[in-house]
């Protein structure tokens, strides 16, 4: 018995998960996926806005403000790649009668409405003085100081580690197959067991409206929306110093070009709605789109060092009835202790601290929970050997031989690295091994020759950490195994 279920291990349902670890309550968290940030929370520009896109009164608007103010400290507290490197709104020529420079000073205005300070327009010369490589259409741009990057699956895995840290339970690779509501319970059959809970926290992105569904007769409808993006070589990576928007559509905010804070540099996404929620593919129109849209951006654009491209889908939230396309955020009227986080797209990622904090806030309302005095707010990611000066490497090689270990030769990845990921709480625990675990913690594989070399080494080492024959090693779980059996039996060789 758990006096809170919370379906759905990604950004928002991790964040939720360690807001309620404050308190003395026993939660699990449950993820139909063999990992935290497999859905939406992996595939994303990895954008922290600033607050100015959405409409003032809206939920958008305010947990977009109220989550970027967070990340500074958040950042201290839970160790995560995060760069408040500002953004830019792009405004062309090619418009009647400055019709786009004036949707910027829109923009602007909705910005101060929604509680920011330090916007401004810059024109001409300042302008391509803060980014060099702008378009030389470009003739002005909303600054909004209060912009930043971030690594979406990194403060996902940041979260959720701290969470187990501090006693929440997670349950990977375990699906909601159907919840009823009996008495003050709510019971539900998953795909491993059936579990009894107080509350339900409903933070299943894409498969929100199903869970929703599954209790309320207010019914809620999710259309993914697929965002192809390219990424390019480290080489690359300062191209640009800001993040660099286009004017936003009702479709979205447009192909963006923004550095990571890995170093490489993203174009993207497109925008298209769609009907299937595991529909990934990229497409060749998809990307060409994405290369066409980033060219009205800047000067130069060198297509010949992309390295990866990749599709992630939004849940948008299909506006019917009283239902509009902003965040749902509330206990379901119909269903006492259903907590809805539908509809949770841009600015989700931003958000989602602060979505944290008001779902722990309803819970402690309704089950007035005692405070958890034993709450760390502290976790330590892993120690990258790449981060290291000269000294602090040669330092780390003398207390742990496995740093001298480089597995990963793109990204400069040690054994010590892997072997760290392999052994963390949330990892033990759920058996977390699988060459896309690792590499979304160590980056392994992500480098120019995209695991090309590493893949065979970190299958020896996965096998040989966990117990496991090498034909059981995967690549994101499940039944993804990477080696069906070996080509030769030992007596033949």
């Amino acid at each position: 018995m758990f006096d809170v279920a919370i379906v759905g291990a990604g950004v928002i349902g991790s964040c939720a998960a360690r807001e309620l670890s404050r308190f003395m309550l026993k939660i699990a968290v449950l993820e139909k996926n063999y990992d935290v940030a497999e859905g939406s929370s992996k595939a994303n520009s990895g954008i922290v806005h600033g607050g100015y896109d959405a409409k003032p009164g809206t939920l958008k608007a305010k947990y977009n403000v109220l989550g970027q103010r967070m990340f500074d400290r958040l950042v201290a507290e839970l160790d995560f790649p995060f760069r408040r490197n500002s953004s830019l709104v792009i405004a062309d020529e090619d418009n009647v009668d400055g019709e786009n420079v004036s949707k910027l000073e829109v923009l602007k205005a909705q910005g101060i409405a929604n509680g920011l300070t330090d916007l401004r327009i810059a024109h001409g010369e300042e302008l391509h003085t803060l980014e060099p490589n702008l378009n030389d259409k470009v003739c002005a741009a909303l600054v909004v100081p209060s912009g930043g990057i971030v690594c979406p699956y990194g403060m996902t895995i940041a979260f959720a580690e701290n969470a187990a840290e501090n006693g929440v339970e997670f349950m990977l690779g375990c699906s909601v197959v159907d919840i009823k509501k009996e008495g003050e319970y709510f019971s539900l059959l998953t795909s491993n067991e059936t579990i009894y809970a107080r509350v339900i926290i409903n933070a299943a992105g894409l498969n929100s409206d199903e869970i929703n569904n599954m209790l309320s007769a207010r019914k809620l409808k999710i259309r993914p929306r697929r965002g192809e993006y390219c990424l390019l070589d480290k080489t690359e990576g300062t191209l640009v110093k800001h993040t660099i928007f286009q004017l936003p559509t009702k479709m979205g905010k447009g192909v963006l070009v923004t550095p990571t804070v890995h170093g490489n540099l993203l174009l993207g996404p497109t925008s298209e709605d769609i009907d299937e929620k595991d529909n990934t593919a990229t497409t060749a129109g998809g990307l060409n789109e994405v290369l066409l849209r980033a060219r009205q951006s800047l000067n130069r654009l060198p297509a010949n060092k992309i390295i990866s491209s990749f599709t992630g889908l939004r849940a948008t939230l299909l506006p019917m009835g009283n239902i509009t396309n902003d965040f749902i955020i509330e206990e379901a009227a119909d269903v006492p202790g259903l907590i809805n986080l539908c509809g949770i797209e841009s600015p989700g990622l931003t958000a989602a601290p602060a979505i944290g904090i008001a779902v722990a806030k309803m819970v402690a309302d309704r089950l007035t929970p005692a405070v958890n005095e034993g709450f760390n707010p502290i976790r330590k990611g892993i120690r990258h050997f790449r981060d290291m000066s000269l000294e602090e490497r040669k330092t780390a090689i003398r207390n742990k031989t496995d740093y001298g270990h480089v597995i990963c030769r793109c990204e400069s990845v040690t054994k010590a690295e892997i072997l760290a990921a392999l052994r963390s709480r949330l990892s033990k625990d759920n058996k977390i091994y699988s060459l896309d675990a690792i590499k979304r913690r160590t980056r392994s594989g992500m480098g120019r020759c995209q695991s090309g070399f590493c893949w065979m080494r970190l299958i020896d080492i996965v096998a040989d950490e966990c117990g496991i024959d090498v034909t059981e090693v995967t690549k994101s779980g499940g039944r993804s195994n990477i080696l069906v059996k070996l080509n030769k039996s030992e007596d033949a060789q």
